[in-house]
């Protein structure tokens, strides 16, 4: 087991660094050039390319080897394929804490680079990463052991192929769930950094809280969920008690938000308000480590009960419908921020993380 998680922890870190980039880094040097919340929320349309795995994920499950395809898309795929399923709890939990290493790295690292380092040589440096991890997956004896799909194995098309994904035992409530589950809380790690950078923490200072302090809390939380699966922990009642921890963590941030509201409020060095804020943030992103290391073990789970030429497809759609969910608020946050104002905009971040907790009730037997 050892060898397949060590191959998906560089696999998943090289993934890390764009989502990284485009959520740590950019939206810390627009806000500091005067953009609006608004125009900050609407580069998270970069993460449009993501939404697109759905398309390339058939080919993935059909043709060709996954250590041909894994050199360039389909990671994914392959750790549905590759882990068993005691294995899982282990690697979710490697699969979401190299993931958010890579993006600390790309986030607060080249924030701290840019002073230094030219965008063009920063990319030079980022695409010298991508052909190290190219050669670490071409050259894996996990990945040779994995057999090829067979003829009789090809999966249908189009409206046929859908009806087939969501035919799947659990799959129609887990769409539904991955679509919310991080809707309350995307909206506030999208804009509660950037109330920061307003009442007077500068931009070199808050990205090494929230792209460096924030995320190692939230490696913590997805370790530590990672442990408590391992302890075979039920799965299910873990997400219910982790959630309900995130919305009372959110209810203090937003406690704390209401009072950083009033005009003339500011973050002043050495202050116990600077210091409460900073802890709120790192809470928030431990407590979301939890949740999604448990959330991704659950959308392992269900795409295992998919018919093997469909598996790679069926956590495609789901990682797919995840990402939608959280673009939808952090694209919208900031025009909500605008027009709303803050208090406003948290009030329903509340009343959204409340849902999945309500949801969860609702779950299949089969995901137990």
């Amino acid at each position: 087991m050892h060898g397949k998680l060590l191959l998906l922890a560089g696999l998943y870190l090289v993934q890390g660094l764009p989502y990284g980039l485009q959520s740590g880094l950019l939206p810390m040097l627009l806000r500091a050039g005067g953009l609006s919340l608004t125009r900050v929320g609407l580069a998270k349309v970069l993460y449009a390319p993501w939404l697109f795995k759905l398309v390339w994920a058939p080919l993935v499950d059909t043709r060709g080897s996954p250590r041909s395809w894994v050199v360039d898309v389909a990671l994914d795929v392959l750790a549905v394929q590759l882990l068993e399923p005691a294995e899982l709890g282990p690697g979710n939990t490697v699969q979401v804490v190299a993931y958010k290493l890579g993006s600390v790295l790309a986030g607060g690292g080249l924030l701290a680079l840019v002073p230094t380092l030219s965008w063009p040589l920063l990319f030079l440096l980022l695409a010298t990463i991508y052909w190290l991890a190219a050669a670490l997956a071409w050259a894996a004896p996990a990945l040779q052991q994995l057999p090829r799909p067979q003829p009789s194995e090809l999966p249908p098309h189009t409206l046929r192929l859908l009806r087939d994904l969501l035919a799947v035992s659990g799959t129609l409530w887990m769409a539904g769930f991955v679509l919310t589950y991080k809707l309350g809380e995307q909206g506030a790690s999208s804009l509660f950094p950037l109330l920061l950078l307003d009442r007077g923490l500068s931009a070199p200072e808050l990205g090494l809280w929230n792209a460096v302090g924030a995320v190692a809390c939230s490696i913590a939380g997805s370790s530590l969920g990672g442990a408590l699966l391992a302890r075979h922990r039920q799965l299910l009642p873990l997400l219910r008690s982790v959630l309900q921890l995130r919305l009372g963590g959110l209810a203090c941030q937003s406690a704390l938000l209401f009072y950083l509201d009033a005009p003339g409020t500011r973050l002043g060095p050495g202050t116990v308000l600077r210091g409460a804020a900073l802890l709120s943030l790192c809470l928030q992103h431990f407590l979301g480590g939890l949740v999604t290391t448990a959330t991704f073990t659950l959308m392992m789970r269900c795409s295992q009960l998919a018919p093997s030429a469909l598996q790679g497809t069926h956590y495609s759609l789901l990682a797919t419908l995840e990402l939608l969910g959280k673009l939808l608020l952090g694209t919208m946050a900031g025009a909500l921020a605008d027009s709303l104002g803050l208090p406003c905009c948290f009030s329903l971040f509340l009343a959204l993380s409340a849902m999945p907790i309500l949801y969860l009730s609702l779950a299949p037997g089969t995901l137990a």
